[in-house]
């Protein structure tokens, strides 16, 4: 395979309404994109990252200079077997995961197009639906929360994550749970607890959810085997899990029992694929969680959650969930509580290319 071209685009993008976290607050946001040009084939690659260094050291800005500056020029005009050369070849650039997942998935995409197969097939999955969940800002009030929890349980997703922060946690989730008994429900901290809110923490082991994810600190595995140790509800790590060697470290301290794999923050699919393994081979539950991707990223994401350790609803939400208009065709939309990857050849949805190419605010192409 080899890349002859490449391309980056910076595409703004508004969600339909604000999304708030503990960490920060995200109504526009700017959609990266890689394409790899070779062997007469396109291949679509997202870069997650934000536009503040609220959730990563990575933005939107540092991956653009490092896609166009060392990731891309290093790999663009090369031949290459296989899509595990390309690390060899920025291999001394460090850290940026969320830039090199970028390239790394857009290069499967372009190897699974050349190889006439789906990407779920091409990095190991199958053609089978996946289970859909789907995560809830902070509202304003606890009406407005209900009133969305009901809208999706009614649309079909099978599990609802909702953000949580202190203040605006137990009595809230509280109200929930009484108003909808039986639905799947979890919650998201995004790191915005300490141990001396053990107490609080506590008491939502009485609501049954099916996790609490990501309390503490990111890389706090201590903390967070303290407080599993402390709490009936298992916990769930994202931001903590870089790599294979944090899921390893994580199992091994007992500082969760269920992990968030999302491939575009742990550098691709090859990263990801050796923590399902690993969390596989150990009997612990995973899911695929979201980045506020275009369905770009989503195909990504869905491809991976095909695997059959993803057993989960993750967050990965058809288009309408979050854009008015998506930049691909068809956009992804949700059958019985799932969705299910195309049969065509790499991510299956065509990107809109008219769309992408009006909307941009910056391109760039390296030869």
């Amino acid at each position: 395979m080899q890349i002859e071209r490449a391309e980056v685009f910076l595409v703004p993008l508004r969600l339909h309404e604000p999304f708030e976290s503990s960490a920060a607050t995200v109504q526009d946001r700017t959609i990266v994109l890689v394409a790899l040009h070779g062997d007469g084939q396109t291949g679509w690659g997202e870069c997650v990252a934000g536009e503040t260094p609220y959730y990563s050291p990575e933005t939107t800005e540092t991956a653009w200079h490092v896609l166009t500056r060392f990731l891309l020029p290093a790999v663009v005009g090369g031949a290459h077997v296989g899509v595990g050369v390309l690390r060899n070849a920025w291999a001394a650039v460090r850290g940026h995961p969320m830039a090199k997942a970028a390239v790394e998935m857009a290069a499967w995409d372009l190897q699974a197009k050349r190889d006439n197969v789906p990407l779920c097939v091409a990095i190991g999955g199958a053609l089978r639906a996946v289970p859909v969940g789907v995560s809830i800002g902070l509202q304003h009030d606890d009406y407005a929360l209900l009133e969305h929890v009901e809208s999706f349980l009614e649309e079909g997703y099978l599990r609802v994550k909702i953000k949580i922060s202190p203040g605006r946690d137990v009595d809230m989730m509280r109200g929930v749970r009484d108003r909808f008994p039986t639905a799947s429900l979890m919650v998201d901290a995004n790191s915005a607890y300490t141990m001396a809110d053990l107490e609080r923490l506590r008491e939502l082991d009485d609501l049954g959810l099916t996790m609490i994810e990501e309390p503490l600190a990111p890389g706090d595995f201590g903390g967070h085997a303290e407080l599993q140790a402390a709490l009936r509800t298992p916990l769930c790590l994202d931001e903590s899990i870089g790599s294979a060697v944090d899921a390893e470290r994580a199992l091994e301290m007992g500082s969760c029992r269920v992990i968030n794999v999302k491939p575009g923050r742990v550098g691709g699919f090859d990263e990801a694929r050796s923590i399902h393994d690993l969390c596989l081979a150990s009997g612990v539950a995973m899911w695929c969680g979201g980045m506020l991707e275009s369905g770009v990223g989503r195909a990504h994401n869905v491809a991976l959650s095909t695997l059959p350790g993803f057993t989960l609803p993750g967050d990965i939400s058809p288009s309408r969930r979050y854009w008015e208009r998506d930049l691909i065709d068809p956009e992804w939309e949700m059958a019985d509580g799932a969705l299910t990857p195309l049969a065509s050849p790499g991510i299956g949805v065509e990107p809109d290319r008219a769309r992408i190419e009006n909307l941009s605010v910056r391109r760039t192409v390296i030869v």
